[in-house]
Order: structure tokens, then sequence, then C-alpha cells
């Protein structure tokens, strides 16, 4: 009987690479985890800090550091950190050496609420709270506010981050009752009335070119009030 010496040593090839599969597979899941590497993304002002996300890193009441890689449930520990109230997302991984990296990108506060309840109006519209680490030089909101209402003040604030002239000079946001808006600026004490949501565009457009000509004229301090309320017309009240 002929011998296919080819086959045997496919066999025997396959059984080598099986065999060493195996033992990284057994050698890398025994593998021990380092002391977690926290990363923070974005802002590097801190409302979470290094210690909070340590102390969230548990699993069965006890830390990560030292436990074989195959022991540590990614998933709990990313549910643990996404709970957090100041955490907007969190990743969790393992590479192959055993180094735990948590990457952690925080919530962006863009407005602060000032009545009887004091809290952040983050990037996304929702409820942050304050933070003992770090205090965000935001605009405040006055006025008549609920938690749960906050789309007016939000669509307001969005609007005045994403705009230089507005975050430059805007300090304020003042819900009344009725919902409609009023605006402070830090170097002018008149108040800004822009009513309601509707045409804000045209409204801040109006604002920024009265403003300028106010400017060159040297009278802005003159006015008490500027009433935006109208499409095509800025009415302003002398002091």
């Amino acid at each position: 009987m002929k011998i296919n010496y080819n086959y045997i040593k496919i066999i025997g090839l396959l059984v080598l690479v099986a065999f060493l599969f195996a033992f990284s597979s057994i050698r890398n899941s025994a593998r021990k985890v380092s002391t977690p590497h926290i990363k923070f993304l974005g802002d590097e002002n801190l409302f979470v800090t290094h210690e909070t996300v340590s102390k969230l890193l548990i699993q069965n009441q006890e830390g990560v550091a030292n436990k074989p890689k195959e022991m540590i449930d990614l998933n709990d520990l990313e549910s643990a950190l996404n709970a957090n109230v100041m955490i907007k997302q969190a990743q969790v991984f393992i590479n192959v050496d055993g180094t735990l990296t948590a990457e952690i990108e925080q919530k962006k506060p863009i407005a602060r609420v000032s009545t009887n309840a004091s809290y952040y109006i983050d990037d996304e519209g929702s409820y942050m709270p304050l933070s003992t680490n770090y205090a965000s030089r935001v605009p405040l909101v006055t006025g008549s506010i609920a938690k749960n209402e906050l789309y007016n003040v939000f669509q307001i604030a969005r609007k005045v981050q994403s705009d230089e002239f507005l975050r430059n000079h805007v300090t304020e946001i003042h819900q009344n009752e009725n919902k409609s808006i009023d605006l402070k600026f830090r170097l002018n004490d008149f108040k800004i009335q822009l009513g309601s949501l509707d045409k804000l565009d045209k409204k801040i457009n109006n604002l920024k070119a009265f403003y300028q000509k106010a400017m060159k004229d040297g009278t802005l301090n003159t006015y008490s009030a500027v009433n935006l309320r109208f499409d095509k017309q800025v009415i302003c009240t002398k002091k």
C-alpha cells in the first residue's frame, strides 16, 4: 500500500494549528487584566473624575484589575458607566496584552438653569446635574422653567452656542410665563425681547444689524429695551 505523505503532512499541519490556537486561547483567557486606563474624549474639563470612573469599573463588588480576561463582562462595565448622569457615552475594551481601556465622552452643558433648582441643559436638550468638580461658563436660564419642558430655552441656548456674536454677548436667557424669551447681554443693560421662536434667524439678524448701527452711533447704552417680536422692525425703548 502506497502511503500518501502529502495527506499526512496536511493532517499534521492542521493538528499543529489547532493545538497552537487552543494554547493561545487558553493563555489569552488566563491573562490578567491590568489597572484600567481611563481616557476622556473631547473636552478636558472633567465633570466626571478619573476616581469616579474607577469606582464604576467594579464587577461583583470587586475591581477588575488582576482578574482573568475571561471573567470580565465588558457589557456590564459599559452599562454601569453609561448609567452615570454626567456621561454621554462610554466604551470599554480589552487589548490582547490585557490592558482594559474605558473611553468616556462626557455630556456637554450649553446653559445653566438658575431658578428654585439649579442644573445644566446639555447639548441634546436633556437635564444634566451640576458638578462639584467643574463649573461651566454658559448662559444662565431664569424665569418660568420646568425640568420636563426645556424645548424653548434649549433651542435658544443651542442658537447662542452656535453663533459667535451671541456666544460673545449673551449671559442670560429668561423665559416668561407665556413662554416668550428675553435675552440679556454681557456689557449692556437693555432687555432684548425675542418673543416666540418663530422666525428666530430673522430676529437674530435684526438684532445684529441694530447692534452694529447703535454701536457705530454710540447709542447702545441709551436704551432700556430692544423689541424684536415684530418681523420687519426693531422697536427700541429709551431710558
